[in-house]
């Protein structure tokens, strides 16, 4: 048989005897399981699991030595009782919880909590169900401060919290429409900005480009000799010809 300590944070469990009567009945005790010797054995020797501890109680007090297990252990009849502790890994679902952020947004928030016990002893001495009462201020902790701090208030119940994880975020209808309203709105500005931009550098290589054939008249015949070779690859029967504007100028001034 093997046997748990109980850690050294666990409440401390009294070592006073069990007293006159205590030992009176513990004879009487083993009296009863020598007179029924084998049969006896079938009340007295119990098993738990790799998984799973005992914390014994007799006379309802917790024996010292801490929970037992795993494997067989001996208990006595009419004075002994024992409550079995399962040391894995449990995960529980927190209810959905209505959270205020920073910004004066309500939000409902699904998590899962996971939580193990390490100290089975405080965990069945310290708090009436120790899973139940997990449950309860992980979804206390996530309304108070959404899993940014450690639930460290289960160590006294000997259950440590391993992982609080958020599954799901809900934001209201209503909030959904403005905050895609408003990326909508966001993106159209930024489209405007980047045409607006890429407008200037047009503008700007237009310009240059007017410059250069304003100082070359050989340039401005080769860009309309381009234009009419273009119109004409197009099986057009118009071709328009460009005046100059000096040359209507000048008759206006007539």
């Amino acid at each position: 048989m093997e046997s748990n300590k109980v850690g050294p944070d666990a409440r401390q469990v009294s070592d006073d005897g069990p007293g006159c009567c205590g030992c009176i009945l513990m004879g009487l005790s083993y009296f009863i399981v020598g007179i029924f010797f084998p049969f006896s054995l079938a009340m007295c020797i119990k098993i738990v699991q790799e998984y799973e501890r005992a914390v014994i109680f007799r006379l309802g007090r917790v024996l010292p030595g801490g929970a037992k297990g795993p494997g067989m252990f001996f208990i006595l009849p009419c004075l002994d009782d024992f409550k079995k502790v399962d040391l894995r890994t449990v995960a529980n679902d927190v209810p959905p919880q209505e959270i205020l952020t920073k910004d004066s947004v309500t939000v409902a928030v699904d998590a899962v909590i996971y939580s193990s016990i390490y100290d089975p002893t405080m965990s069945v001495i310290n708090v009436e169900n120790a899973d139940a009462s997990t449950r309860l201020l992980a979804a206390t902790t996530l309304r108070n401060v959404l899993g940014t701090k450690n639930m460290t208030k289960t160590d006294p119940w000997g259950i440590r919290v391993e992982r609080v994880e958020i599954k799901d975020v809900r934001l209201p209808m209503q909030l959904q429409r403005a905050m895609a309203a408003e990326a909508e709105a966001s993106r159209e500005a930024r489209a405007k900005v980047i045409a607006a931009e890429g407008e200037q550098h047009a503008s700007l290589a237009l310009k240059e480009a007017a410059d250069i054939m304003a100082s070359s008249p050989a340039a401005i015949q080769l860009r309309y000799l381009q234009t009419l070779s273009t119109i004409a690859s197009e099986k057009n029967s118009t071709i328009i010809f460009p005046l100059p504007i000096d040359m209507l100028a000048a008759f206006g001034k007539k």
